[in-house]
């Protein structure tokens, strides 16, 4: 089963939690046994799955990010301008795979799952493909 969402971002980069969307399909489905795969089609945001106790997390790892990627670089020759993005999203990854058992994601006490824009604000689509 697959579902398509829409994010709409607000920020050049954010991390935006979507584990509740992912646990709300979960639940349509009716699957109790497989696996869950997150997947964004776009070459300048991603899936990762991390920390979602604490807020501050999320903007240390942007921070982070900039300074390994910063925006704007004297040898970067992509005609958009946005080189940086591409980098962050090939760091991150396109797609995470979530384990699914007695109809519950196997995450971690302190994760949570977060679609990565690096080059809004944009209207997005990820995808979630439940298999079971």
């Amino acid at each position: 089963m697959l579902k398509t969402l829409q994010i709409k971002t607000t920020k050049r980069d954010e991390m935006i939690d979507i584990t509740r969307e992912v646990e709300a399909f979960l639940q349509e489905t009716g699957i109790t046994s497989g696996a869950a795969l997150i997947y964004c089609p776009h070459t300048t945001a991603g899936i990762t799955i991390n920390e979602n106790a604490d807020p501050d997390v999320k903007k240390d790892m942007l921070r982070r990010f900039d300074e390994v990627y910063p925006w704007e670089h004297e040898l970067d020759r992509h005609m958009e301008g946005n080189t940086a993005a591409h980098m962050k999203s090939s760091t991150v990854g396109a797609s995470q795979h979530v384990i699914v058992e007695n109809g519950r994601l196997i995450l971690g006490t302190w994760q949570g799952i977060y679609f990565c824009e690096f080059d809004g604000p944009r209207t997005r689509t990820c995808y979630i493909k439940m298999m079971g």
